[in-house]
């Protein structure tokens, strides 16, 4: 009896034990098996600036978990739409690289999967958020993935940080609150204590996060790739996709109207171009370093968190995508899509960038985790164009039948098959690279300077561009809660520039500190020594890059835009078709909106069908507003305050506005024509367009390829 009772005694000590409750204080951060961690920040790399090691267990064990955290939604990058393509190389860069699809004339297809990063697949597509940009090429010598975002740079610069980031990113796990949002405690808390994150912090709250259109925004591969030539010889690469409807966004009191008006605002937009015929493209470019100037620049090449600025390297435009045809089924295709930056072919190959590293173990293990089978590969969406051959043989939801009776290399009983490729047959070799290094966990020293690039960012925007990332931040750290985390993220900006520092903290109520709040990093190992993980200040000559800024983008297009027409009975319907005529020869888009449903009645009695009626219509989802003339059609459409407010709520987010002949009435009826009878009023740079002595139709077309007129913005007494 006696040695019963000590062993249910054991037993219940044991099971209190493996309860493990936390109570978030005084605790060491532990593997999965107890074991305390001393180096929770860096990956095991040979050398601070070697590739990470597979030995890391605490890194696989860390992000293993991760990867396996949901099922079966992507845990990052839910929210997707994609579109198959082709892609044609131009440019001879075979100096280079021997990569068979981008050598001139080569035609290769493409799925692309754009995505938002943070919300669940119920999400809006309008939230602020980096974009997934991912390509798949089915090249001949194999599929390559460049798997990249409408961003360059990352907010973190070592894979075994990344858990840590989404979880702070994604809804606080006590009440799942809020949704596809970073504006929250523990988003803003990782930040103000990771000011590596500086310069991403920059893009994320600038309006880059709010494309117009998934057709209007850039791509970037992020991180520094290598290019291989035919004789071996290797260069660095940064990869980049250039749209050719140039780069725009909408205004974020848009941006939040239209997610809930319609929160597939931008997946309907890419179907209905394609399906329209309206094929987005983009151009695709490399910026390369060669070698020996590896360590030219005042920022690490293998550095996540850091761009080439296009003044030092220019980018190299060397071919074009075209998308070109919808999905056939949004599961089979878009949703079972798997990257993978680690599917590479000849003549790429990866660098040892920390963050690129460990993405090459996460990658594989969550495909497994989300489709089920380690033969995700065989997936339609996923399969080679050339036939896989190899001895990787059953598994679950296995497809492909092989007849042979061995699957062992080497083999004598199938003579050897399948044989290994030489070179010279396209085999894929890595890059020889000599590492003598001490295996450590650590960062180069050359990693820690977190402001320069994101200085550079800010000084790099226009004042429209400038105002609304300084509102982005003021309106995300207004819904954190904890004033300490405020404060930090305060101290972290006035290292980035003293006057957003103080324009923050003015809308806060609270005081600009004089620089970093307390420990400036707190993401240092415990038996490190403080000073080596201190930020460093880095001289840039460059102050500025004109291609940071949209306001540099292309505007001599208006393809794909879409015109709303406001009109109604005894619309002039003659001149409405003229410049309807002429938007569709530019090839833009409208809709006719009208008080209701049916045709309306145009002067020369012939009928005009409405698309929408004012009930359902709204401004936020056009590019642009043109209000129809005619007598009867202005004093109808006066009498109508949705027609009204449809009208200031366009003006109000900056878009071109025209008015037919008499339709000037109906504009100084609403606060537009308050604007109009001021003393500062141009209507040149104002956007609005009324009948004069020129074209209406030329003078409007002008104004929608400025996109936006954004010094409208400056009073901010607009009524909408």
């Amino acid at each position: 009896m006696k040695s019963k009772t000590k062993k249910t005694v054991t037993n219940k000590k044991l099971t209190d034990l493996q309860k493990n409750t936390e109570n978030g204080s005084n605790e060491f951060l532990t593997t999965n098996q107890g074991l305390k961690i001393l180096d929770n920040q860096n990956s095991l790399k040979a050398g601070d600036r070697g590739p990470t090691l597979l030995e890391d267990f605490i890194m696989r064990e860390k992000i293993t978990h991760f990867d396996h955290e949901r099922i079966p939604e992507r845990i990052v990058h839910a929210r997707g739409s994609a579109a198959h393509g082709i892609f044609e190389a131009y440019g001879n860069i075979s100096k280079y690289t021997k990569a068979g699809f981008l050598q001139a004339g080569r035609k290769t297809p493409v799925f692309v999967r754009f995505s938002t990063v943070a919300g669940s697949r119920g999400s809006t597509d309008l939230a602020r958020d980096v974009r997934g940009f991912s390509v798949k090429f089915y090249t001949d010598e194999g599929n390559y993935d460049l798997v990249g975002n409408n961003m360059p740079v990352f907010f973190i610069q070592d894979a075994i940080k990344f858990p840590d980031l989404i979880h702070a990113v994604k809804p606080e796990p006590h009440n799942e609150i809020p949704q596809a949002a970073s504006a929250h405690d523990t988003f803003w808390d990782f930040i103000s204590i990771m000011p590596e994150s500086m310069h991403m912090i920059m893009w994320a709250m600038s309006d880059r996060a709010i494309p117009r259109s998934l057709r209007m925004m850039e791509g970037f591969g992020v991180h520094t790739f290598r290019l291989i030539n035919e004789a071996g010889k290797a260069c660095f690469v940064k990869f980049h996709w250039k749209p050719l409807l140039g780069v725009h966004s909408v205004a974020w009191d848009e941006a939040t109207r239209i997610s809930g008006k319609d929160p597939d605002f931008h997946r309907r937009d890419l179907w209905e171009a394609i399906d329209s015929g309206a094929f987005p493209q983009w151009e695709f470019g490399v910026q390369i370093v060669e070698e020996k100037d590896e360590h030219k620049f005042p920022f690490d090449l293998l550095d996540p968190t850091k761009l080439i600025p296009e003044e030092l390297v220019p980018v190299q435009l060397i071919g074009k995508m075209t998308l070109n045809r919808n999905p056939d089924n949004f599961f089979a295709e878009t949703e079972q899509v798997a990257f993978h930056p680690g599917h590479l072919v000849p003549g790429i190959d990866f660098s040892n960038d920390p963050l690129l590293q460990g993405r090459l173990f996460s990658y594989t293990d969550t495909q497994l985790s989300r489709l089920g089978s380690p033969n995700f590969h065989e997936i339609p969406i996923n399969r080679s164009v050339n036939t896989v051959h190899n001895n990787q043989r059953d598994g679950h939801m296995r497809q492909q039948i092989n007849s042979a009776k061995s699957a062992h290399d080497p083999n004598n009983t199938m003579s050897g098959c399948p044989f290994q490729a030489g070179k010279k047959d396209g085999g894929f070799s890595s890059y020889t690279e000599r590492i003598d290094a001490a295996k450590v966990r650590a960062r180069s020293q050359s990693f820690f300077d977190h402001f320069s690039q994101a200085t550079l960012f800010f000084n790099s925007q226009s004042d429209a561009e400038k105002n609304h990332l300084t509102n982005a931040i003021r309106f995300e750290l207004s819904k954190v809660q904890t004033p300490a985390i405020r404060e930090r993220v305060l101290g972290l900006l006035t290292q980035v520039d003293k006057k957003l520092a103080a324009d923050v903290a003015d809308a806060l109520g609270i005081k600009v500190p004089a620089g970093p709040v307390g420990v400036m990093n707190m993401s240092v190992p415990a038996d490190a020594d403080p000073k080596k993980f201190q930020p460093i200040k880095v001289d840039q000559k460059l102050k500025s890059s004109a291609a940071l800024s949209m306001a540099n983008t292309k505007k001599d297009s208006i393809k794909t835009r879409c015109v709303a027409v406001l009109a109604a009975d005894g619309v002039d319907d003659i001149a409405l078709h003229s410049l309807l005529a002429a938007l569709v020869k530019e090839g833009a888009t409208y809709k006719v909106i009208a008080p209701k449903l049916g045709n309306i009645k145009g002067v020369s009695g012939a009928a005009v069908k409405a698309d929408q009626s004012l009930l359902i219509a709204t401004s936020v989802v056009y590019d642009a507003v043109f209000i129809a003339g005619g007598e009867k059609c202005v004093k109808a459409l006066i009498a109508e305050p949705d027609a009204l407010h449809f009208a200031e709520e366009a003006y109000k987010h900056c878009k071109p506005i025209a008015a037919g002949t008499g339709a000037e009435e109906f504009l100084h009826t609403t606060y537009i024509g308050t604007v109009m009878s001021s003393n500062n009023y141009d209507a040149v740079s104002d956007g609005i367009v009324i009948q004069g002595k020129g074209s209406v139709a030329s003078a409007f077309i002008g104004a929608i390829k400025q996109h936006r007129f954004w010094n409208r913005e400056i009073a901010r007494q607009i009524p909408a």
